[in-house]
């Protein structure tokens, strides 16, 4: 049997942090997968097994955030610890949106958090627990309804957060997570198409049968703002979306924050549906005046959300029911699969779209 020692050397330096803490967790409630356990001995040790075809084989993809099992109830969430020394209002904020009665509010689409664990021996580390969410864009988009389901809790979700006075600041591609709804299976953390044994792909519904939940995640270096400041600048922070124009222009200048959260949206739904899908032209209007250069230029998340409405009334049920086609989904079998799905869908009235218009 290989011992504890060789066992970590398969560990990256800061998988060994969360090592370090595995019985802290537990502790807590909080049950970190084999690899993570101090007495972990790999699955593939004296057998023909390569390691990266076994579970305890992949490594987390994330510095800062692991996943877990609830012990209570099973439940998977996400562990992300943060370092409040420089991050100082991510708990607040997060807290904030958690409270009563914000937590209840169906626009509200900002990530719960579960539980907030003080990290022992460090006065500046705290974990955060939340769901396990899992990227936006995979698997792909079907409908047009579908697309306008994500769109429209999107657009309803940063207007939420403007509505309370807080600029998310890095509302970005990768800050926009879902829940796992729509799966069969649960998934493995690091390798989402495969299931968590990782013995076969991951088996799903649609969009449509099963719609999921979207959220928005990681308020590093959002803020909340006083409701008597009607226009708050602050230094320009890059996030993970390097374009903003406004920071181009001039960097050593302080802007408006919500603004730039309407570029940032902008962009991520640029980048996710008009610059890959087909079939979402009636977008491209609206995500146009979004990324104006100017910041003056852009509408509020108020008029993003009362335009987008009206594009959706637009919107008959046999065009919500159309294909959208991903670039890598245009053959003649993705086609067929396409109206059989659409097909059933009528029979079964399954609806074409699962929001409200509001």
């Amino acid at each position: 049997m290989a011992s504890t020692s060789a066992a970590h050397a398969h560990l990256s330096e800061y998988e060994i942090w969360w090592r370090d803490h595995y019985t802290f967790l537990e502790e807590k409630g909080y049950k970190l997968r084999s690899r993570y356990s101090p007495d972990w001995v790999p699955s593939w040790t004296n057998t023909n097994k390569v390691d990266i075809n076994c579970e305890d084989g992949i490594r987390s993809p994330h510095y800062l955030l692991l996943d877990a099992r609830r012990a209570r109830d099973g439940a998977r969430v996400s562990l992300k610890c943060i370092d409040i020394s420089r991050h100082p209002y991510e708990i607040e904020i997060g807290r904030y949106f958690c409270s009563s009665p914000l937590g209840e509010e169906p626009a509200n689409h900002c990530v719960p958090i579960y539980d907030v664990l003080e990290v022992p021996n460090n006065d500046h580390l705290m974990i955060l627990v939340m769901p396990l969410l899992r990227r936006t864009t995979d698997p792909y988009f079907d409908t047009v309804g579908e697309v306008v389901d994500c769109i429209h809790q999107l657009f309803e979700g940063l207007r939420f957060m403007h509505m309370h006075h807080v600029a998310h600041r890095d509302c970005m591609q990768l800050n926009i997570l879902m829940d796992g709804s729509m799966f069969i299976d649960a998934w493995h953390p690091s390798e989402q198409y495969m299931s968590e044994d990782l013995k076969r792909a991951a088996r799903h519904r649609t969009r449509t049968q099963s719609p999921p939940r979207y959220y928005y995640i990681d308020f590093g270096i959002s803020r909340k703002y006083d409701a008597s400041n009607t226009n708050p600048v602050e230094m320009p922070i890059y996030g993970g979306d390097k374009g903003v124009p406004e920071f181009a222009e001039d960097y050593s200048k302080p802007w408006n924050p919500f603004p730039t959260d309407v570029w940032y949206l902008g962009h991520a739904i640029q980048e996710t549906f008009l610059d890959r899908y087909s079939g979402v032209e009636f977008l491209s209007d609206l995500v146009s005046d979004m990324l104006r250069s100017d910041p003056a230029q852009r509408p509020n998340m108020e008029d993003v959300f009362s335009r987008f409405q009206v594009l959706r009334q637009g919107l008959s049920n046999w065009k919500l029911r159309s294909r959208v086609a991903h670039d890598d989904e245009r053959s003649l079998f993705d086609l067929l699969g396409h109206w059989a799905r659409r097909i059933q869908y009528i029979v079964r009235r399954v609806p074409p779209t699962h929001t409200s218009l509001s």
